[in-house]
């Protein structure tokens, strides 16, 4: 397993991940398997989505944004980050993705994202890779 950081700049955002990914794929050696991507927080989460359009995230941004508005009027946690937890919840801590020949299986438009709801931060990244 390895673990790296992402800092992150803003309270809510998308940073594309992949490449940080891939390189610890073609290190590892693991010709085929499976990768598990974890991060081990409550207010961060992992999603693949498209990465070439960047409406895409910020309409996903915004689309959360309304089902988890930022305030405390909304939430019995008062510690000012409710909404965070909620996204977090929503889209999920971890993914898991096919490698095959040293390279993720991703679509054409894929890409890996760490997500920040209660940022800037500096996040830690878990990869674990599983050979087949």
């Amino acid at each position: 397993m390895t673990v790296f950081t992402v800092q992150t700049y803003r309270r809510n955002e998308m940073l594309d991940i992949t490449q940080k990914i891939q390189g610890f794929i073609s290190s590892s050696g693991v010709k085929s398997g499976l990768v598990i991507i974890y991060v081990p927080h409550t207010t961060a989460a992992i999603t693949v989505n498209e990465g070439h359009d960047l409406d895409v995230a910020a309409d996903f941004l915004e689309k959360l944004s309304r089902l988890a508005p930022q305030g405390e009027q909304f939430y019995r946690h008062f510690e000012g980050n409710s909404d965070a937890h909620v996204k977090a919840s929503l889209v999920g801590c971890s993914v898991s993705l096919p490698v095959d020949n040293s390279s993720l299986v991703l679509g054409t438009w894929q890409k890996i994202f760490l997500c920040e709801f209660d940022g800037p931060r500096t996040r830690k990244v878990f990869l674990k890779v599983l050979r087949a």
